[in-house]
């Protein structure tokens, strides 16, 4: 038996509007008659028993071709080539698992069914094929199709297979045809799952309880970030959608559930670039007794425990090769602010705010852009950036950050102006944040009474001043070790992707005209 022949890897053109009108007319007019001929292309039933994948073993077994198994395989799957030499026909089915050869030969099959794959049978079409397994002289294991059953015929025609999805912006608006076009699209979301259930299974195994807290708000809080607003008809009143988890977890520390951690959707109202899209997901843990220090053991842990689970010790991401070994390097702000802008950090703070004035000289004197209506936060951001990002690039933890742009994080012994917090960067890019919680009811009341302020004052990404949070700390709150991870960075790393808009199903996009 002849292998099949290789198709030439040259590109069809792609299909005009009038080219397209017409290819599914034809299909649709192809359903049409398989239905006048008494053949339903879309049954109810089918028998499928075996994945593509159970094909190559079988044929591991084999020694010469045409050489056939003992066992038959019942495998279904889309159609993805098929390649018409007359009285035999090749095909590949295509499933979660892989794909698997399949050969039509006119002598043994029913003439119905080898007129259904000559004539009906198209690339996309959904196929359920039965038969022993044999290799060809190639070696390549090939269900012999004893029985066909046309499962679902598609009506518009799939990415040309050597082509390829490549219009960026489609993979995305179109995400069903980038999973089936490509397969390092598929690999990328099969990763993506298996971070998740590792986290869960890490954190499962310390004792953790996963929980589900409300995205629909009567107040956004948790996070410095503008809410996306709804309205609640049969309640009149206005809501918002959650921008983090952060409060109602440390309600459940509060309540007794000391270890609990949630995986879900948090939405900002915020600008979409390669590393930001408004609607994300983002692993909150809380652990009572604990602190920034153990939160740091656990981040490590986390992300080794994926890396491994992804197959990879290292990768290239952002233009770097990045290790994933822990320990990760520890740097504290501070000192390496210090060291690279030339003042104590200091200088820029003030109790538990900014001072403005060494802020704007510090800018200055830095060469950056500080206009009068910059927020304080926004510029040390920028200086942060511009002085010290560069030194984030291999997996770093950032220790101890200002008061002033961390209201729920406890305060450093011997200090009012830092707080102990980090967070965790690679190639520049921020993974991680973690604190010492805060859980003194007044001086959390004083903080979020301040970002209140700079709220008032026209900053719509400061926090809000949640009562029933503070009513709920002053019922006592435990000392705990809080973080949270944006999965979608993680498996930006882990994937070496370097747009938020690979490593997400169905990312933000703006309307088509």
């Amino acid at each position: 038996m002849a292998d099949a022949p290789k198709p030439a890897a040259v590109p069809a053109a792609p299909l005009d509007a009038g080219g397209l009108e017409k290819v599914m007319a034809d299909k649709k007019a192809k359903i049409a008659d398989l239905r006048a001929r008494g053949v339903e292309p879309f049954p109810s039933r089918t028998v499928r028993r075996d994945d593509c994948a159970a094909v190559r073993p079988l044929g591991a077994g084999l020694t010469e071709p045409m050489q056939m198994s003992k066992e038959k395989v019942a495998i279904a799957g889309r159609l993805v080539e098929l390649r018409d030499m007359g009285k035999s026909i090749f095909g590949r089915l295509a499933d979660l698992s892989g794909n698997a050869q399949v050969y039509f030969k006119k002598d043994a099959l029913p003439e119905d069914v080898f007129a259904l794959v000559k004539r009906d049978l198209h690339t996309g079409d959904y196929l359920a094929v039965s038969g022993a397994v044999f290799i060809t002289k190639t070696g390549e294991p090939t269900v012999a199709v004893e029985s066909a059953t046309m499962l679902a015929k598609a009506v518009r025609p799939l990415p040309e297979k050597w082509h390829g999805l490549t219009d960026t912006e489609l993979r995305y608006r179109q995400r069903h045809l980038d999973l089936v076009s490509t397969p390092e699209s598929r690999e990328v979301f099969i990763k993506r799952a298996k971070i998740v259930s590792t986290i869960r299974r890490v954190l499962d195994s310390r004792g953790y309880v996963e929980v589900e807290t409300p995205v629909l708000l009567g107040q956004a809080g948790g996070a410095s970030a503008r809410p996306f607003k709804t309205r609640h008809n049969a309640l009149e009143q206005d809501m918002v959608l959650r921008i983090a988890t952060e409060l109602y977890l440390k309600k459940l520390v509060i309540g007794g559930l000391d270890r609990v951690y949630e995986i879900g959707r948090v939405f900002r109202n915020e600008g979409v670039d390669t590393t930001h899209n408004p609607e994300f997901t983002m692993l909150e843990a809380y652990e009572a007794y604990s602190d920034y220090e153990g939160m740091a053991a656990l981040f490590e842990t986390l992300l080794t425990e994926c890396a491994e689970a992804c197959g990879v010790s290292e990768v290239q991401w952002k233009g770097q090769t990045l290790s994933l070994k822990a320990p990760f390097k520890r740097l504290y702000l501070p000192e390496v602010w210090k060291e690279r802008c030339g003042e104590p950090i200091e200088n820029v703070l003030e109790g538990k705010g900014f001072n403005r004035a060494g802020l704007l000289k510090l800018a200055e004197k830095l060469g950056l852009h500080a206009g009068e209506k910059t927020p304080s936060a926004k510029l040390f951001d920028r200086i942060v950036e511009a002085k010290i990002e560069d030194l984030l690039q291999q997996p770093t933890f950032l220790f101890d950050h200002p008061t002033a742009i961390t209201p729920l994080a406890k305060l450093k012994p011997g200090t009012q102006s830092l707080v102990e917090r980090f967070e965790c960067f690679a190639a520049g890019k921020e993974l991680s944040n973690a604190y010492s919680e805060l859980n003194d009811p007044q001086d959390q009341r004083d903080r979020l009474t301040e970002q209140q302020k700079q709220k008032d004052a026209g900053d719509a990404e400061a926090d809000l001043l949640d009562e029933d949070f503070i009513q709920a700390m002053e019922a006592g709150m435990p000392p705990m070790g809080g973080i949270g991870v944006g999965i979608d960075r993680i498996t930006m790393l882990l994937t070496g992707k370097d747009s938020i808009r690979d490593v997400i199903l169905f990312p933000t996009l703006k309307r088509e005209a």
